[in-house]
Formats: structure tokens, C-alpha cells, sequence
């Protein structure tokens, strides 16, 4: 029941495929930086540097679309190549050197956005053929941790490169660590079999089975719903932590950085013992102690004191990871093989959307409402998601699988999270 990372980690597969990971979150990282600094720099306009983000954000609306590839195809070959075609995607960054050039800035960011998507549901479903589902909550949270600490690291090299160099230094960089994030998948050994003909189904059918599963699914339908009314929450605590820092510390905006950095401690502390504890109670537990962590953080930072606010924002780092770790490990273990990337692609879709328009809504309300209220609303909310990611009906609930090469599978799932002796895969 102890530690299981050391474990993980003597597994050949784990360590390229972290090896990956953390190459390409690094470059990503600092990408997503420099892109906006660049375009302030370039056309001097706030709002289009914001737009960056929104570039790279906006592909996970579709996700379930884009995520449908990584079950058309084998997982590996997929994350190779398209590790590869990023890099190749990013040259053109190197042209960039004015504001009438803007365009092909914010034309590789939403590539990138798309090709994350479709990164992330590829990597959910090799997970699931590659890691022994004993230490599929250990390594998800190792990559929580590698994320994170990427996190720390990455923004600043980032910028002092973009300041040092330019923009294109910083594509260079990241078009390097696709490389080797290709590299490092191509290293990882794992039998994968061609995709039925069978599976050859229209792209929407297959696009409705994703969602279909999901949502029939009582114990991953309820785990994805806490999670996204907790990264809506998120979205408004990201929106006030300025207002946090002037009304309510009296400090610069640059200190900000500091809470940040803080939250991030306390991300990669909980990545390392998310494996242990999801061996100690099921994911609904975990996922709910998690957001219960969060919402008093998130409360906390009204009171006007530094200290507390250090320790509000690393209860917040340490909290609202569990619930993503929780619903991707659930995905792993429960979602049939031929349907990880989909449901994976859905569930991040469903996950991350609501951080999105909560961040602008957030700002809109702050010019008209206190943020201390706006955190106290923001935490009870959490509070609430918590308390719904626990209860559910304890009936047996029947859920089918779409029908995949002419067969129905029937599983029996108590949506209490417990589930009958069954090989899901």
C-alpha cells in the first residue's frame, strides 16, 4: 500500500514514456509563454496576446472529434508522428517578425491546440495497453508531477530566451523537444493490434459512442461532472488572484508569480502520492477529499494575510489535481480499449471547457462585485461538487457498450464505484 513510484519507474515503458512527457510539457510550457510576450511585442495589443491562449484553448471544445483518431489508429505510431509533424509545424514561426506576420503565429497555435488533444487522448489510451492497471494511479500522477514541475521550470527559461533571442529561439526549442518526445515513444514497447475493420465505422458514430459511454457511465458520468464544476470554480479563483494580490495583500502584481509557484509545489507533492492514496480509497473519495482541499483554499485567500494566502494557494495546488487524476484513472480502468481515446478526449473536453469560460466570466464579474465575495461563492460551490462526487444512487446500474464489430457488451456497475469481477478489456 506504500509509495508506488519506485515501482513505476522500473517499468522501461514508464520511464520513456515520462521521458517524453516531460521533454515536450517543457517545450510546451514554454511556448505558451513566449507566444504571448511575442505578440505583445510585436503588435503591442493586449487583447491579441490574450488571444493566444485562446488559440491553444479552444481546439478541447472538439475534443471528442479530434479524439476519435487515437481509436482509428495504433497509439504509438500516432504519438510518434504526430510528435514529429509538430515540430515540422512550428517552422514557420522562424518567418515571424513583424505584426503583418501575426497570423501565422496564431495559425500554429491552434494546430497546436488540436494536435494537444489529440496528444492527450493517444497517450490515455496507450496508458491503458502499457501500464499494469495496479500502478495506473501512480503514473498518473508522476505525469501530474512532471507536468508541474514543468510548470515551475519552463515559463522562465521561456522568457529569458524570448527576451535573449527572440520568439524563434523559443519555437526552436520546442520544436526540439517534440523530437525527442518522438524519440522517446518510439522507444516504448508495446503490442498493438491494427484496428478492426470492422471498427471502421463512420467518424460520427464513432464520435456518439464516445459520448454515449461516458455518459451512461454512472461512476465515470459522476467523477467527470465533480470535475468540471471544480475547474469552473478554478477558472474564477484564476480570474480574481490579481484582485487577491492588490485589494487584499497590497502587493505588486509580479508577486502573483509567487502564488503560482506556490500552487505548483503543491501540484507536484500530491502527484507523488496520488498512486498510494487511490490504493486506500476509490476515486470518488480521492477526488472529493481533493476538491474539499481546494474549496477551503480557495475560501482561505479572502483573509488580508500573506501567510494564510501562501498556504491557500498550496491547499489549491494540492487539491484540484485529485480530481483530474481520479477521473483519468477511472477512464483507464473502466473505458474497453477500443474506446480510451474518445472517452478520454470527451471527459478532457467536459474537464477543461468550464475553466475556459469561467476565467472570462470571472473577470466580468469582478468589475462588478468584490472579489472576496466572488471567492466565498467560488469555494461553496467547490464545497457542493464535493458532496455530489460522493453521493449517487447504490442501485446496480446496467451500462452497454456501443455495439463495436456487431457485439453488445454489458457490464453491471454499482454507482457506488464498485464493480463486479469483470476484464474490462
Amino acid at each position: 500500500m506504500g509509495w508506488g513510484g519506485g515501482r513505476v519507474l522500473r517499468d522501461r515503458n514508464v520511464v520513456f514514456y515520462l521521458s517524453g512527457v516531460v521533454v515536450s510539457g517543457f517545450g510546451s510550457s514554454a511556448m505558451a509563454l513566449a507566444a504571448g510576450v511575442w505578440t505583445k511585442s510585436l503588435t503591442g495589443s493586449d487583447s491579441l496576446a490574450a488571444l493566444t491562449t485562446f488559440c491553444v484553448w479552444a481546439p478541447i471544445l472538439f475534443g471528442p472529434l479530434i479524439g476519435t483518431l487515437a481509436d482509428r489508429a495504433r497509439r504509438r505510431p500516432l504519438l510518434i508522428w504526430t510528435n514529429l509533424g509538430m515540430a515540422v509545424v512550428l517552422l514557420p514561426l522562424l518567418a515571424v517578425r513583424s505584426s503583418d506576420q501575426i497570423w501565422i503565429l496564431f495559425t500554429v497555435l491552434i494546430v497546436y491546440g488540436t494536435s494537444s488533444v489529440l496528444l492527450d487522448a493517444a497517450e490515455a489510451a496507450l496508458v491503458a495497453t502499457a501500464v499494469p492497471e495496479t500502478l495506473r494511479g501512480d503514473f498518473n500522477g508522476l505525469r501530474m508531477t512532471a507536468n508541474e514541475g514543468m510548470k515551475l521550470v519552463a515559463p522562465l527559461l521561456g522568457a529569458l530566451l524570448f527576451v535573449q533571442f527572440g520568439g524563434t529561439a523559443v519555437a526552436l526549442l520546442d520544436a526540439v523537444t517534440f523530437v525527442l518526445a518522438a524519440i522517446a515513444f518510439a522507444l516504448i514497447r508495446v503490442s498493438e493490434p491494427v484496428p478492426r475493420p470492422a471498427q471502421a465505422q463512420r467518424w460520427s458514430t464513432q464520435v456518439a459512442e464516445g459520448i454515449r459511454y461516458l455518459r451512461h457511465h454512472p461512476v465515470l458520468w459522476r467523477l467527470v461532472l465533480a470535475g468540471a464544476a471544480t475547474m469552473g470554480v478554478a477558472g474564477l479563483n484564476g480570474a480574481s488572484v490579481y484582485a487577491v494580490v492588490d485589494a487584499g495583500l497590497h502587493r505588486p502584481p509580479a508577486f502573483a508569480g509567487v502564488l503560482y509557484a506556490v500552487q505548483g509545489i503543491g501540484s507536484v507533492v500530491i502527484g507523488l502520492f496520488a498512486g498510494a492514496l487511490l490504493r486506500r480509497m476509490p476515486e470518488r473519495v480521492f477526488a472529493a477529499a481533493g476538491i474539499i482541499l481546494f474549496a477551503v483554499g480557495v475560501a482561505l485567500r479572502v483573509v488580508p494575510s500573506v501567510p494564510v494566502v501562501l498556504l491557500a494557494s498550496a491547499m489549491i495546488g494540492a487539491g484540484l489535481p485529485c480530481v483530474l487524476i481520479a477521473a483519468m484513472t477511472a477512464v483507464q480502468r473502466e473505458t474497453p480499449g477500443q474506446l480510451v481515446g474518445r472517452v478520454a478526449a470527451t471527459a478532457n473536453t467536459l474537464l477543461f471547457a468550464p475553466n475556459a469560460i469561467a476565467l472570462a466570466a470571472g473577470a466580468a464579474l469582478l468589475a462588478l462585485v468584490d472579489h472576496r465575495a466572488l471567492l466565498l461563492v467560488a469555494g461553496t460551490a467547490a464545497a457542493i461538487a464535493a458532496v455530489g462526487c460522493l453521493l449517487g444512487s447504490r442501485t446496480r446500474t446496467q451500462v452497454a457498450a456501443p455495439a463495436l464489430g456487431g457485439s453488445a457488451r454489458v457490464e453491471n456497475r454499482d454507482t457506488e464505484g464498485t464493480e463486479t469481477a469483470h476484464d474490462s478489456r
